[in-house]
């Protein structure tokens, strides 16, 4: 969606509790906030408005958010909730996406197309670039760049059929050691099919994963991939 010929970026996960925590520790009262947003940063933001914010009432959104740091004397990050998507990452890392991209090795407006799509197309090289520069683990980075419904499926057929067939596509979309993606995929396997023999019963999972559609599709799905990452202990 565009507004006034711009992206609409949704607002970043705003720490309500945090904003009051801090502002509380410095000794200001929201008035104060009101006043540093304008006298340091032209924004004209009431005290009320800073309030709504405190109380999750309302939400700052990105320039907003980089001021109300400012003024509280803390980095964008401290005022953020848990990060998922890329944006936020990078947000919380308080980069630009100029000093990202260049990081990266590409181009802002490349790297700001993946980052409003949500899908990351970065080579390998540029994908452990990003994992060092927002500081992702393996799993964060799955998420972040959109690949966990991918993940899920591949792990899905892995445990269910020929694991040795889906190192290589799990390992195109993961950034780990392919040697330790086969033993974990190996250990899977033998998981899963262990558990169908002691229940004896390979129509209950089985139907739990049919597609990946439904509640119990979606709770297997759910399962492999958690038990993908803490087999991989990363």
């Amino acid at each position: 969606m565009d507004f006034y010929g711009g992206p609409v970026h949704p607002t970043p996960p705003f720490n309500a509790p945090a904003a009051r925590r801090l502002r509380e520790a410095l000794g200001m009262a929201p008035g104060h906030v009101a006043y540093g947003l304008a006298a340091q940063y032209g924004l004209r933001i009431s005290a009320e408005t800073v309030v709504a914010w405190e109380r999750g009432i309302a939400t700052p959104g990105e320039r907003e958010l980089t001021a109300l740091a400012g003024v509280l004397w803390c980095a964008p990050g401290e005022l953020l909730a848990a990060a998922a998507t890329l944006r936020e990452h990078r947000m919380t890392r308080d980069l630009t996406v100029d000093e990202l991209a260049r990081q990266l090795g590409m181009t802002s407006a490349s790297y700001l197309r993946m980052e409003e799509s949500g899908r990351w197309r970065g080579n390998e090289k540029q994908s452990g670039a990003l994992c060092r520069a927002l500081g992702l683990s393996a799993a964060q980075f799955m998420t972040a760049t959109g690949r966990d419904e991918e993940l899920a499926e591949l792990l899905s057929s892995a445990v269910t059929t020929r694991w040795q067939a889906y190192v290589r596509p799990v390992a195109k979309v993961v950034p780990l050691d392919r040697a330790l993606i086969q033993d974990v995929l190996e250990q899977l396997h033998t998981d899963y099919q262990a558990l169908m023999v002691s229940t004896l019963s390979w129509s209950s999972t089985g139907q739990e994963r049919s597609g990946s559609t439904g509640d119990a599709g979606r709770a297997f799905l759910a399962r492999v991939v958690e038990q993908f990452w803490r087999t991989a202990g990363v």
